[in-house]
């Protein structure tokens, strides 16, 4: 990355946050202890604790028609399938082939037969779901593609592809992919749409641009600091939603979440 694509990147980071940049930007860099998850799994995985909390946000019941997105690696496919406990019906989607690979590698390592006997693994782009099937499901967790700055930070690569645009374009990605959630969910039913994003265009500039679109088929659930599946997490709450910042959560997250209810 040149020194003034670092520094655009700095700039903007430091615009949203203020004084705040410095110390995200340091905990971001560092490795984070993961979340052991082990209840009904064949063996233990680790995962991110506020990416645990996301899952867990949607509130899968035994016996409901369950849609997993973006589903790769897997992390928060076993929380669903273990939620539904081999009941009802889980569709675990990514679009990517290796990330394909990856996730069926994670359901079939981790989960028993009873609990995976109800998952189809998918590869399907997202965003044109509600193009083939409508009012479908019961829940459905939407962990978008995002700009996951904790990867720029550390790798030159995610920092070579970083840039102002690239943010608005994964902002317009993503409303795509929850729009066809829209249509794909139940009326009733509930929508998580999560991201691992600073950016405020990415995580409730999403939610804005949807509601200024179909505001007549979703409301906005109002996500409780005090909620359960936050556990020892601080969240801090958005226009939408809540977030999840590493700075105050000993390096967990940054994890974006809101609830949306279909009319």
């Amino acid at each position: 990355m040149s020194k003034k694509q670092k520094k655009t990147f700095e700039s903007y980071y430091s615009e949203i946050y203020k004084s705040r940049w410095t110390e995200l930007k340091d905990i971001l860099i560092k490795d984070s202890d993961g979340f052991c998850l082990s209840d009904n799994l064949l063996q233990n995985y680790y995962l991110d604790p506020a990416s645990r909390a996301a899952a867990l946000a949607l509130n899968v019941q035994q016996g409901e028609s369950v849609l997993d997105m973006c589903a790769a690696p897997g992390g928060k496919t076993l929380i669903l399938a273990t939620a539904l406990r081999g009941t009802g019906t889980l569709v675990s989607n990514d679009r990517s082939s290796d990330r394909r690979r990856r996730l069926k590698d994670v359901i079939n390592n981790h989960l028993s037969e009873k609990f995976r006997q109800n998952i189809t693994i998918t590869g399907h782009d997202a965003a044109k779901w509600g193009l083939f099937e409508q009012n479908i499901y019961d829940k459905i967790l939407l962990d978008a593609p995002c700009s996951s700055e904790a990867h720029v930070l550390k790798s030159s690569t995610h920092l070579q592809r970083w840039s102002p645009a690239r943010t608005k374009q994964l902002s317009i990605q993503a409303h795509a992919m929850l729009a066809a959630a829209v249509d794909a969910v139940k009326p009733g039913g509930v929508i998580l749409y999560s991201t691992c994003s600073l950016s405020p265009l990415e995580n409730d500039g999403v939610i804005d641009k949807l509601l200024k679109k179909r505001s007549d088929l979703v409301d906005i659930e109002n996500l409780s600091l005090n909620s359960g599946f936050l556990e020892d997490l601080s969240a801090e709450s958005t226009k939408y939603g809540l977030h999840i910042l590493p700075d105050k959560n000993n390096g967990a997250g940054p994890i974006f979440m809101a609830r949306l209810i279909k009319k």
